[in-house]
């Protein structure tokens, strides 16, 4: 049985529409980070090296901070606060993931547990190989504009209240 505590007087409708804006929120937050990609993409900086990679995780925060800002000033739902545990369970997800994908000569060969994660979603110059190299824009940067995004409607949420 659900604590009413919990529902606070809710109907189901209410925690229906909850959940729906819930999802659009972590939705709106992921195309953001992928305008950011894409952008990035077309500017055909080398993907290799460490400086454009900086950049794309300043830009992963700062973009979805700015985007969950205005879209919560405009819309004022408090449920945009709220999407950063979506980019907790993402990334919980893709740790257990990574853990269980087989290494070999060049992938992490004789790696523990905290250096397959931390060389696959956060070594610039020399990760893993795990993930055919995705890791870090799966396992850092989707969290992390998720995160962003829920921190900018945080502040404009509270901006609003004051």
């Amino acid at each position: 049985m659900l604590d009413e505590e919990f529902i606070a007087g809710k109907t189901v409708g209410d925690l229906g529409r909850e959940a729906m804006w819930y999802a659009l929120h972590t939705v709106i937050a992921i195309i953001i980070l992928a305008v950011v990609v894409t952008v990035m993409y077309f500017m055909q900086l080398d993907q290799d090296s460490s400086g454009p990679k900086l950049i794309g995780i300043g830009l992963a925060f700062l973009i979805p901070l700015i985007g969950g800002f205005f879209v919560a000033k405009v819309q004022g739902n408090p449920v945009a606060g709220y999407v950063w545990i979506s980019g907790l369970l993402l990334f919980s997800v893709v740790c257990v993931w990574v853990l269980d994908l087989p290494t070999g000569p060049g992938l992490c060969e004789n790696c523990g547990a905290i250096s397959k994660l931390t060389r696959t979603f956060f070594e610039i110059n020399n990760g893993s190989g795990l993930m055919g190299g995705d890791g870090f824009l799966v396992g850092c940067l989707l969290p992390l504009s998720i995160i962003a995004y829920s921190m900018g409607a945080k502040l404009a949420l509270k901006t609003d209240n004051s």
